[in-house]
């Protein structure tokens, strides 16, 4: 089957790099990668995964908030036995 379409994606370039070394380690060009899930939707009828917002713990969440809200969030030791000391409580 003859390939004439042309498709233009805009991507961080980030993302473009990580993806490529991603696909490349598994034999794939970021056009069979696209082409494979585009395929995967037409079976699919639909998106081929599913796509939902990530959930994290209050934990995860407090940090994230504070980091937001600009608290400093950093730590200072007076010795690496101090910094081990509070990284085993």
């Amino acid at each position: 089957m003859a390939k004439t379409d042309v498709l233009h994606v805009r991507v961080e370039p980030r993302v473009k790099k990580q993806a490529e070394k991603t696909l490349n380690d598994l034999g794939l060009s970021i056009t069979e990668a696209i082409n494979v899930f585009l395929n995967q939707v037409i079976l699919n009828d639909g998106i081929p995964f599913e796509i939902k917002k990530p959930r994290f713990n209050k934990e995860t969440e407090q940090v994230i908030d504070d980091v937001k809200n600009g608290k400093n969030l950093s730590k200072t030791f007076d010795s690496v036995d101090e910094m081990f000391e509070e990284l085993d409580k």
